[in-house]
């Protein structure tokens, strides 16, 4: 008795001394952070959270801290920043105090600071360099890649074809098409879409993404020291990402046995050429950790959101078929049926680029954005970030800004349309980010929605088993990602 009465007495002071500790730490850093929620220990402000919703969660913390403020996701201290104008301050004005990379619990467990997307500093800027040169090497925002763009998306549409009308759910029907262009780049090759380790690759992408989105993904995040150890669903998104880079190491080794370094036949190639070129280089950055992981941040980020954008765009086009008939009006009129569209095309086509950009907008594939870090100690607006603290540029605040975009929460193409019909820009349309690290796969993404989304309607009526007023186009899950409800859908010859 004595004994476990001792061992409570020690344990409720240690828990004393801890929630001082806490206590006296946010009044040290009071008057220099930003606002926040008081948080408890080792919990942070999970009491305050909703991993179901986090996203709705922050914002509704935004309206009583303001759009800069403060919270703790367990462990983790988080600076928030919500609407245009902060984001554009830290990002823009400030871009480079805030251009290191924060975490994602998800993907750190496999990426671990290494490869373009996740890194920082001057791996960072090195892999990022030659990543965006060695895309424009294999064709990225010339001829040669929208042929490539063009090609695919004559498979794809005789695989619609082959569906013979059939409702059919039409997510790996996209993401097969939309991987096979950023593959061809990566692994100098296209795979046939009934490959079944292709397939399999593609399932481990949606798998692993799908997981950020979910509840569970949002608890990993807060609590990701012990999780880690623990059965759940977090197994499964690690043995996905672990599949994945098993499968591009076995294409590098390939790459290796069969390599000319004076004819690069891909990403892959280049890399494996620099690093033979930097090989007596004690800092290089061009080593095989960062190869593998760089060509699986390309094979991943240009595989899963723009067929997620697809997938969520067929959905809006089928709930608004008044959209879809303009669409289709548009392109008839500047295409006709007789030719596949080239993204020369876009520019005579307002509405239809309209509708692309209020897809992505409504979508929100990343409404948290890709976490930032401030690199040194930052003054922003009143506040004091020391160096290290990690930051959540809230993309989808952005996109749904009313400042910029009235009644928000509607599909509206309209609101990119001026006046007399034509194609009107706008400042909060975000995306894909902004600032030093923005997505760099921009110009592909936006060539590869407006040739696959124009060549599909050239082709295709979209047809639900429900009516318009009856689909829900409210996401399945919003985490890290937005990710559409699964459904069905037919594809009518026109």
């Amino acid at each position: 008795m004595l004994a476990s009465g001792l061992l409570l007495v020690a344990l409720l002071a240690c828990l004393s001394v801890m929630v001082l500790m806490s206590v006296w730490r946010q009044r040290k850093l009071g008057g220099k952070l930003p606002p926040g929620p008081t948080p408890l220990p080792f919990i942070g402000n999970y009491l305050q959270l909703d991993t179901e919703q986090m996203y709705n969660c922050l914002m509704k913390l935004s309206k009583r801290y303001g759009p800069v403020f403060t919270v703790h996701l367990g462990t983790r201290r988080v600076v928030v920043l919500c609407g245009y104008d902060a984001v554009k301050e830290a990002l823009v004005d400030q871009a480079e105090e805030f251009s290191g990379r924060g975490e994602n619990a998800t993907f750190d467990w496999l990426f671990k600071g290494y490869g373009v997307v996740f890194s920082n500093g001057e791996r960072a800027k090195q892999l990022r360099r030659f990543s965006i040169t060695t895309l424009r090497d294999f064709g990225v925002g010339k001829r040669g890649i929208e042929e490539r763009i063009q090609e695919e998306a004559g498979f794809l549409i005789q695989a619609f074809r082959d569906t013979c009308g059939a409702f059919i759910d039409p997510t790996f029907y996209l993401s097969r098409t939309v991987s096979n262009v950023i593959s061809s780049i990566v692994f100098g090759d296209r795979f046939d879409y009934e490959d079944k380790e292709f397939l399999s690759l593609l399932r481990m992408m949606l798998g692993s993404f799908q997981f950020t989105a979910t509840s569970t993904g949002q608890l990993y995040e807060m609590f990701y020291s012990v999780m880690k150890h623990l059965p759940g669903p977090q197994q499964q998104a690690f043995k996905e990402l672990q599949g994945l880079e098993d499968f591009v190491a076995r294409k590098v080794e390939q790459n290796q046995r069969t390599l000319d370094p004076n004819s690069p036949r891909d990403f892959i190639d280049s890399f494996l050429i620099r690093m033979k070129e930097e090989k007596n280089n004690p800092n290089t950055e061009f080593f095989m950790k960062n190869l593998v992981m760089t060509t699986l941040n390309l094979f991943f980020a240009g595989t899963e959101t723009v067929s997620t954008t697809l997938r969520y765009g067929f959905l809006m086009l089928m709930k608004h078929p008044e959209v879809e008939a303009k669409l289709h009006e548009e392109i008839d009129r500047v295409i006709g049926r007789n030719r596949q569209p080239k993204f020369e095309d876009r520019a005579k086509m307002p509405y239809t680029e309209a509708v692309i950009h209020e897809i992505q907008r409504f979508g929100d594939m990343i409404p948290m954005g890709v976490s930032r870090r401030v690199i040194k100690d930052t003054k922003f607006r009143d506040f004091f970030l020391p160096k290290g603290t990690e930051v959540f540029p809230m993309l989808g605040s952005v996109l749904r800004d009313t400042k910029f975009f009235s009644n928000p929460e509607d599909f509206n193409p309209q609101r990119f349309l001026d006046d007399k019909g034509q194609f009107k820009k706008s400042d909060a349309f975000v995306p894909f980010s902004i600032g030093k690290r923005y997505c760099f796969g921009e110009g592909l993404a936006r060539m590869e929605l407006f040739l696959f989304l124009t060549t599909i309607l050239q082709n295709f009526c979209l047809k639900s088993p429900q009516a318009p007023q009856y689909i829900d186009v409210s996401p399945k899950h919003v985490g890290f990602a937005t990710i559409p409800k699964t459904y069905t859908m037919s594809f009518l010859a026109r």
